[in-house]
């Protein structure tokens, strides 16, 4: 009869164990590569049931609630050339333009 040797049982979950851990190293490796790629978050410049307005002569803006006219001393956008998210062409515009009481668009007063 040949010796034996007893070899210690390995628990089950150690495999499950290995694999969860690969699978962490391979999501943090691709994040890494990828810099977060197409995870890119995007807010609205109003809430769902509102559209945003802005001040006359000045950069402030507001949202209103559909159906709603604009509160006084803030008119809406000019068709065409309204801001949808925050950073985006038409909020970075309106960053340095604004409308004066005719609803002509001009240069912004300088913060300063």
């Amino acid at each position: 009869m040949f010796p034996t040797t007893s070899r210690p049982a390995r628990a089950p979950h150690a495999a499950r164990l290995r694999f969860a851990a690969a699978a962490l190293v391979t999501a943090a490796t691709a994040v890494a590569l990828t810099g977060c790629a197409g995870l890119q978050y995007e807010e609205h410049i109003c809430s769902s049931g509102e559209y945003p307005v802005m001040s006359v002569g000045g950069t402030g803006s507001a949202c209103v609630s559909d159906g709603q006219e604009p509160p006084a001393g803030f008119v809406r956008y000019p068709e065409g050339k309204v801001p949808q998210k925050v950073g985006d062409t038409w909020d970075l515009y309106w960053d340095t333009h604004t409308l004066d009481k005719n609803g002509n668009i001009i240069d912004a007063p300088s913060a300063g």
